[in-house]
């Protein structure tokens, strides 16, 4: 039996109804959803997780027949296995797994998809090089490809520089899409644990046009006088003379 075979097969003997169905909601795969269309097999993520480690030496031909299912845990599964083909690659294999990814965000089409990827792959890889190809994905029509962009930005702050999240958020400070907005606060606030100045420079610009959701994002960790104040738009700064 191919090894495709073997994790499909092991894959559907731990598939769920239930759960499937609860995915179905919760990834919002009904019409009109922004996961619409898509397929669940019902697996939770920890098993999934423990599968992608079983098979983490599979080939890349192999992962791509993964990635391409239907099955949103499947796509997840390949994920997982290719961030576990990454951190033991030397920098030229790093590469082709960079150039791989990005040949199939098409399949990389939900949230957790994204989170669970970006900023593990191409977050890395990208540290020291050019990322002209995030503010591509920044600007771009898909929705998901704008999220990579900005969550790719995470590995980023975790090392101390924020120059290009601040420039993506700025691109996405407007954004259309509950997703994005987000994905924006979440990175704002993970910059501000680690410089609230920085954080609080870029919302003395936006904090009154920006989303709601983006604000309330960006500002979970400051104090509730402090949210409050943002939240109605009174907050006042001292600028530095």
């Amino acid at each position: 039996m191919s090894v495709i075979k073997s994790i499909y097969k092991e894959l559907e003997e731990l598939s769920n109804k239930k759960i499937a169905s609860h995915s179905y909601q919760f990834f919002k795969a009904y019409p009109g959803g922004y996961g619409e269309g898509d397929k669940f097999l019902g697996i939770r993520v920890p098993i999934l997780r423990g599968i992608s480690k079983k098979y983490r030496t599979i080939t890349l031909e192999d992962i791509e027949k993964l990635i391409i299912s239907e099955y949103h845990e499947i796509r997840l599964l390949s994920l997982f296995i290719l961030v576990l083909h990454f951190k033991k690659a030397k920098e030229d294999e790093q590469k082709i797994i960079c150039d791989f990814y990005l040949r199939h965000t098409e399949y990389i089409n939900n949230w957790d998809l994204v989170d669970s990827s970006a900023h593990y792959i191409l977050g890395p890889y990208l540290i020291d090089k050019d990322k002209q190809v995030l503010y591509q994905m920044a600007k771009s029509t898909l929705l998901w490809d704008r999220r990579i962009g900005m969550m790719t930005t995470f590995h980023f702050i975790k090392q101390g520089q924020f120059n290009d999240a601040l420039n993506i958020a700025e691109i996405l400070v407007n954004d259309n899409h509950d997703l994005i907005h987000k994905a924006v606060g979440w990175m704002l606030r993970e910059i501000g644990n680690r410089d609230r100045k920085v954080e609080e420079e870029f919302l003395e610009k936006y904090y009154k046009t920006m989303p709601r959701t983006m604000l309330r994002y960006a500002i979970e960790k400051f104090s509730r006088e402090e949210r409050t104040e943002y939240l109605s738009g009174r907050k006042y700064y001292i600028l530095d003379c």
